[in-house]
C-alpha cells in the first residue's frame, strides 16, 4: 500500500496539481488535527499562490476519496488527519483544544468483548474523551 498522501491520491486517479501537492505535504507532515484555517497557512507559508478557497476543495476531495479523515470535536472546527493511519483514540483538552492521540489495550480489548456479549463482531470504533487538566495537588 502507498505510504504517502500524495502516492494514495496519484493511485486513485487524482489529478494531482502543484498546489494540491503542496496541501498533501502540509498534511503529510502534520503531526497535529490541523482544521482547514490552520491547513491554509501552512501551505500559504509554502506556495502563496494557494488560496484558501483551493484547500477546502482539495481537503474535501482527498476527503471523498477516502485519503482524509473528518474529525469533528465539539468546537465548531473540522479538523483532518491521515484516514491511513495506526488505529487510536483521542483525548481532547477542554481548555486548550488540544487533541492527544493514545490506544490503550484493555479499552480495545473492553470494546470487544462488550461487542461479542451484545452479539456482534465489532468492525470499527471511534472513542473521543474529553477531559481539562486535573489540579496538581
Amino acid at each position: 500500500m502507498a505510504k504517502t498522501i500524495i502516492a494514495r491520491c496519484e493511485r486513485k486517479g487524482l489529478r494531482m496539481t502543484g498546489q494540491r501537492r503542496v496541501i498533501a505535504q502540509v498534511l503529510q507532515d502534520s503531526d497535529d488535527h490541523p482544521d482547514v484555517e490552520e491547513l491554509y497557512a501552512r501551505a500559504s507559508a509554502m506556495d502563496a499562490g494557494i488560496s484558501i478557497a483551493t484547500v477546502y476543495r482539495t481537503v474535501k476531495l482527498f476527503e471523498e476519496a477516502g485519503i482524509l479523515e473528518r474529525l469533528e470535536f465539539g468546537d465548531g472546527r473540522a479538523r483532518y488527519e491521515d484516514a491511513d493511519r495506526e488505529h487510536h483514540d483521542h483525548l481532547i483538552d477542554m481548555n486548550s483544544g488540544e487533541v492527544i492521540e493514545f490506544c490503550d489495550p484493555e479499552i480495545e480489548e473492553l470494546q470487544e468483548r462488550i461487542a461479542r456479549k451484545l452479539g456482534y463482531e465489532l468492525r470499527g470504533h471511534k472513542l473521543e474523551l474529553y477531559g481539562v487538566p486535573r489540579k496538581q495537588d
